[in-house]
């Protein structure tokens, strides 16, 4: 199966600025783009969706919990419905800028804090199925937890996701911190062949942690996300579709 690279897009509001997405979109597949809550807003959206688009990158939404102040980055507690509405909308909103660009919703990848709660806490995995059942794609997620399990029983496609950007702890959980440091792109190209070669991650006390690696995530806020990415790039080629454009 080809591995692809995907990048979190989008992310900018109004007149700030995050990320270069620009830069970085010759490197990667797949954009996961962000839908309002988190981050960016309707004139992002549909400039993100129009330069994926024009580098022949496929569309996913990156939906996340209403917390525009701290980058949906923080825990927030609300019922199933709650949270399944919050996704459909968001989603919705993505959906319109693509049909009005002739592009297809690809996958929907939860963002920040969303995607760890959707980790371990049933709710919010069931909630994640809920919305993903009224648009019928793929959810990309990390294996080992609820995404692999619940995804699945639902009736959903898993892609099973390979961070190259952020730490691993030893039992294999993410370590999301509210700002990302900047990597060694050497190093970060090195874990991510090792992920897809061997099926084995590196947890911050040396110690392996098993993975598995469909796909490969950069995040664009990371300092040196462009040369994270280049690296990626080159070193897993072997392993990754071509571009369509």
């Amino acid at each position: 199966m080809a591995v692809t690279i995907n990048c979190d897009m989008g992310e900018s509001f109004g007149l700030y600025r995050m990320g270069d997405d620009a830069g970085i979109i010759p490197f990667i597949h797949v954009a996961n783009v962000a839908c309002g809550f988190h981050a960016s807003d309707p004139d992002h959206m549909r400039a993100t969706v129009r330069l994926a688009r024009a580098h022949g990158v496929r569309v996913g939404a990156h939906p996340s919990l209403p917390d525009l102040q701290g980058f949906g980055r923080r825990e927030m507690k609300m019922g199933r419905d709650e949270l399944a509405n919050a996704l459909i909308y968001q989603i919705g909103a993505l959906t319109g800028f693509l049909r009005a660009e002739g592009v297809e919703l690809n996958h929907i990848k939860p963002h920040g804090s969303l995607y760890g709660m959707a980790a371990r806490l049933e709710d919010a995995a069931h909630a994640v199925c809920d919305a993903a059942d009224v648009f019928g794609v793929p959810i990309l997620g990390m294996t080992g937890t609820l995404h692999e399990t619940v995804y699945p029983a639902r009736g959903h496609r898993f892609v099973a996701e390979f961070y190259a950007d952020l730490d691993y702890r030893p039992d294999g959980s993410l370590i999301v911190s509210r700002e990302h440091e900047a990597k060694d792109p050497a190093l970060m190209a090195a874990r991510c062949l090792r992920a897809i070669t061997e099926g084995k991650g590196t947890a911050i006390d040396g110690s392996d942690i098993p993975v598995r690696c469909e796909t490969i995530c950069i995040h664009s806020d990371t300092p040196n996300a462009i040369d994270i990415a280049r690296a990626v790039s080159a070193v897993v080629a072997p392993f990754t579709p071509e571009r369509t454009a």
